[in-house]
């Protein structure tokens, strides 16, 4: 029976399926790797099912050629902390969920806007605070969601999600900008550059994938480009944004707000953020409903199920 390290606590169904298949060791943490363990592991599992923050460099693979771990069935979409080249080059699959997440990380997104452009987080700490003196008239005026713009960046499973929901139950305008053509079956107009989709928007939403191709792709020049009333809505990577430039156009009140699931240096904030009225932050919740989570994990499990059996993997991506 092929052995397996769960990096990380897993719902009870999940580690159920995957006990039903391997020989399986959980960890307790909730921590990620360190490399010392992620070399470990390597030579020691048949296979590995890693998540966000364990991060397998190719400092971690460079010794790995002969291990005895041959696949990293990530649970995760998103797999930009794996080196997935160096991982190939020693003759390790790398697998993901898609699909699983699209959803759930859609419905995060609508909230950030919804958050953003009504205040709730602000008027939330008001109200707690017992700093609230009851209702009038022009009391916390935030910006009214329907039939605006939303500019989606990546318009991928999720960022279609976004704006189908922004679309049909918004009736928002939707224009976007992806790295090659892609056509929608509702009314939306493809740009050429996230700058350009940033002048016209009233909610700028990231949706690419990390990595090296779209670190810092978010700058100066987008906020630059974006309505002073208008709001940044992430729930893509953090590293997707140059963090110290959003929070200068925060600060000086460039754009009016921004919604944040996810950050450059996770789980670190910074302060500067943290001390601003005009952004939501959330503690990355994109996929967190236990349903979802199942999903992602018995995706997870049928690609290491699929492999030791001598199949094509349904998700490899390496």
């Amino acid at each position: 029976m092929k052995r397996i390290l769960l990096t990380r606590p897993l719902p009870d169904r999940v580690v159920e399926a995957a006990r039903d298949l391997f020989e399986i060791e959980m960890r307790e943490e909730n921590t990620p790797l360190k490399p010392g363990q992620m070399r470990g592991a390597l030579a020691l599992y048949d296979g590995i099912l890693p998540t966000l923050g364990d991060m397998f460099s190719v400092e971690v693979f460079a010794e790995a050629e002969n291990c005895r771990c041959r696949i990293l069935s990530n649970f995760g979409v998103g797999y930009n902390h794996i080196d997935t080249a160096a991982a190939r080059g020693v003759g390790i699959a790398v697998t993901n969920t898609p699909g699983a997440v699209t959803d759930a990380t859609a419905d995060i997104a609508m909230t950030l806007i919804l958050m953003s452009a009504r205040r709730a987080g602000e008027g939330e700490r008001m109200l707690r605070a017992g700093r609230w003196s009851g209702w009038n008239p022009t009391q916390m005026l935030g910006l009214h969601v329907t039939g605006r713009t939303v500019g989606i960046i990546g318009m991928g499973r999720i960022g279609h999600a976004i704006a189908r929901r922004c679309h049909f139950g918004f009736g928002m305008k939707v224009v976007y900008h992806n790295r090659s053509p892609k056509s929608v079956e509702f009314e939306a107009r493809q740009l050429e550059t996230p700058e350009a989709v940033a002048a016209e928007a009233d909610f700028v939403v990231v949706a690419v994938p990390g990595g090296t191709e779209t670190r810092h792709l978010i700058g100066q020049g987008v906020f630059a480009a974006m309505k002073p009333t208008a709001h940044f809505i992430n729930i893509a990577r953090g590293d997707v944004v140059d963090e110290a430039a959003l929070i200068a156009a925060l600060q000086s009140g460039r754009i009016a707000g921004a919604g944040l699931d996810v950050y450059e240096q996770e789980p670190l904030v910074p302060e500067a953020l943290r001390a601003l009225e005009n952004v939501t932050l959330l503690p990355h919740l994109g996929t967190a409903a236990l349903e979802v989570r199942e999903a992602m994990g018995l995706m997870a499990v049928d690609n290491l199920r699929a492999f030791f059996a001598g199949e094509t993997p349904p998700n490899l991506v390496n």
